[in-house]
């Protein structure tokens, strides 16, 4: 079970140039495409954690964080990513 496991700085600035009635659905959007981009997997892919999820929607639909650091974990075998807060 070989792993490969970072540590990134997701920006997500790009949020504020949508409506803002989509920005927390967007800013979920953007870690899987970031992460899938980085880590070399498909989208269909990056499985997020649910803690990672709760932060962005933290204070609401309308406010996600400018930026957040998350925990990716890379599973050799199946090619999927786990997206995670880091500890």
């Amino acid at each position: 079970m070989a792993e490969k496991e970072m540590i990134y700085n997701i920006p997500l600035r790009d949020v504020k140039g949508v409506s803002r009635s989509r920005r927390s659905n967007y800013a979920v959007r953007l870690v899987r495409k970031f992460i899938s981009r980085h880590m070399k997997v498909p989208e269909e892919n990056v499985w997020i954690d649910n803690r990672v999820n709760e932060e962005i929607w933290k204070r609401g639909i309308e406010k996600p964080p400018s930026k957040i650091t998350v925990k990716a974990i890379k599973f050799e075998e199946d090619e999927t990513v786990e997206v995670l807060m880091p500890e």
